[in-house]
């Protein structure tokens, strides 16, 4: 299992998950987009979860992950370490057994898909 450390290098505790699988994945799934939240897209100065390039986040019973997400745009220079970056995070996170991410481009990625913090942030409130 994995375990998130911070930026300055401390482990997180490890909390113990419920032992319910439905609960213990609302967990997990808590501290991935923690996690998410930690990843800056290199062009426009916002996390990636809050830009709105995650679609999905689904954890299977055995609790492998895999992420659906999207680039600003199909020509974005990070189109090959972006998702190795949130692969890597990802497995960090306790509980996480493996990462799969998926890249697509439908729908293709618009304003609409940022959040209200966000949006305010970039001046589009």
């Amino acid at each position: 299992m994995g375990l998130f450390s911070n930026k300055e290098g401390e482990e997180a505790p490890k909390t113990e998950l419920p032992k319910d699988i439905s609960e213990a994945k609302k967990v997990i799934e808590k501290k991935i987009i923690n996690v998410l939240k930690t990843i800056q897209d290199p062009e426009i100065p916002v996390d990636i979860f809050e830009l709105g390039l995650i679609y999905e986040i689904k954890i299977d019973d055995e609790f492998n992950v895999n992420i659906e997400m999207t680039l600003t745009s199909p020509n974005c220079p990070v189109a090959e370490s972006m998702p190795n970056e949130v692969k890597e995070k990802t497995e960090f996170v306790y509980g996480v057994e493996s990462v799969d991410v998926n890249i697509v481009f439908d729908p293709a990625w618009n304003h609409d898909f940022m959040s209200e913090e966000a949006k305010l942030e970039l001046g589009f409130l």
